[in-house]
């Protein structure tokens, strides 16, 4: 009796955060081991379920990085990466889009449909939802050559987001519908660009005027030198701390990604560990949350 009566505590102690974001739009960028792990997926299929029963509205966009190689390697084609980032020709961006949009996004849909939920899977093409134009790379010269402009680096058909038009999104919410975004955006000529997740899920946060963005990682958090979570930062320090290189690494575009979507309406962001069972839940209805926040 008293297991069941801890049980009826806990969900009253969460009844303050569930009215809280009743009603409130949560942007989650879905990536990782949790993407990967049978049971892992299944977790996170009830909880995005579960979000939307009580009234919150969760929109998801998921990476694919890991999915995208094993078929690159199948067809003998050998990835590059520039600055942490896929160089994506023709043929490569025919392989993206086929897994992200063809493979991964129908799974995503699929768990949550299976667990009882309702979802429907997007690219950012659908209804020019991301539009995106080229990404402009460049690095800088050699010491010998210092007044010369930097030089300038082809990526392919790698994309940024200009735009996000969130009308299918809404649509969908009022239908209580769970959108499920691959990250494959629309250019003016009508062709797809490889935008990096992380991107996508900001650019939508701030499109949306999201309560949150989360992105689930493989790590704790953000940790000190030392190992420790640091469990809330403001947006403020986080130049510092990248200077310091406490921050390094591919840390780096995820806490610039909170930064920016910070600065643009959303009200507070997360980088929590993907890895822990239910960890969207509890760092929304929980007191001592886990992973780091960034305000």
């Amino acid at each position: 009796m008293q297991e069941s009566i801890d049980r009826a505590k806990g969900l009253i102690e969460s009844l303050p955060y569930m009215q809280q974001f009743r009603h409130k739009t949560v942007v989650i960028k879905y990536g990782g081991h949790a993407m990967v792990d049978e049971n892992l997926k299944k977790q996170f299929a009830l909880d995005m379920i579960l979000l939307k029963q009580i009234g919150i509205n969760p929109v998801i966009v998921h990476g694919g990085g890991p999915q995208i190689n094993q078929l690159l390697d199948r067809l003998q084609i050998k990835p590059s990466y520039v600055q942490g980032m896929r160089v994506t020709d023709g043929e490569t961006m025919s392989v993206v889009e086929m897994v992200l949009v063809g493979k991964v996004n129908k799974e995503i849909v699929g768990n949550i449909n299976h667990c009882g939920g309702r979802a429907v899977g997007l690219s950012g093409r659908d209804g020019d939802l991301v539009c995106a134009e080229k990404l402009q790379v460049s690095k800088k010269n050699d010491a010998a050559l210092q007044d010369a402009p930097p030089e300038l680096i082809d990526l392919g058909r790698v994309g940024r987001v200009t735009q996000v038009n969130v009308e299918i999104l809404q649509a969908l919410d009022d239908n209580d519908f769970i959108p499920v975004i691959a990250p494959v955006g629309v250019g003016e000529d009508g062709q797809a660009f490889n935008i990096n997740a992380d991107l996508v899920a900001g650019a939508v946060a701030e499109a949306l005027k999201a309560a949150k963005l989360i992105l689930l990682t493989d790590v704790a958090g953000v940790q000190d030198g030392e190992g420790t979570l640091l469990r809330s930062l403001q947006k403020t320090d986080l130049e510092g701390l990248i200077d310091k290189e406490t921050i390094a690494g591919g840390m780096i575009p995820k806490v610039r990604c909170c930064a920016d979507a910070l600065n643009n309406g959303v009200t507070k962001t997360h980088i929590l560990d993907g890895r822990i069972e239910h960890a969207i839940l509890l760092e929304m209805f929980t007191k001592e949350g886990i992973g780091t926040e960034i305000v």
